[in-house]
């Protein structure tokens, strides 16, 4: 049997295989929704504050070349966040702490970052947990397991931005 969804790769870890993936707890409401079908992809600013200003600029300005196995794509505005392949796997750096997210909620790990998720009928968007600033990963649902492009994205997140509270 096939396990789907995004965090598949847990459940491949868990039967001895797989990317390094370990779960704890997320669930979540509405997703983001970006059209990644133009030369050039449209990604929503963001407007970090305080540390998370120089975090951010040092997150995209290291993003890496390939994310799941698709090339990095150009964004509108430039500094508004990466992206990579067709639909768009898009990060953006500074957002908002999610509505959604609560004490209780389910916290993901994957490579050591903690991730709160939320699902669309598209895509799943991931933001990070228990660092100085958010990070928003937002996965078309046609990349599975979503968690690969996450797993892609640790090194530079754990290298610019730092823990500020283990997920629990």
């Amino acid at each position: 049997m096939t396990r789907r969804g995004p965090f598949a790769a847990a459940a491949r870890l868990l039967a001895g295989g797989g990317r390094g993936v370990h779960v704890g707890l997320v669930l979540g409401g509405s997703g983001l929704a970006l059209a990644g079908c133009a030369s050039t992809v449209p990604v929503d600013e963001t407007s970090p504050h305080g540390d998370a200003v120089a975090i951010c600029e040092a997150v995209l300005d290291d993003a890496p070349a390939t994310v799941a196995g698709e090339e990095q794509v150009r964004v509108a505005p430039p500094d508004a966040g990466r992206a990579w392949g067709s639909p768009a796997i898009v990060m953006r750096c500074g957002v908002d702490r999610p509505d959604d997210l609560e004490a209780t909620s389910r916290c993901d790990v994957v490579e050591d970052i903690g991730w709160f998720s939320q699902e669309s009928t598209e895509r799943y968007v991931f933001t990070t947990i228990g660092r100085t600033a958010y990070v928003e990963v937002s996965v078309p649902k046609r990349y599975e397991p979503a968690s690969d492009a996450l797993a892609d994205l640790a090194d530079v997140i754990s290298a610019h931005d730092p823990v500020v509270r283990a997920c629990q």
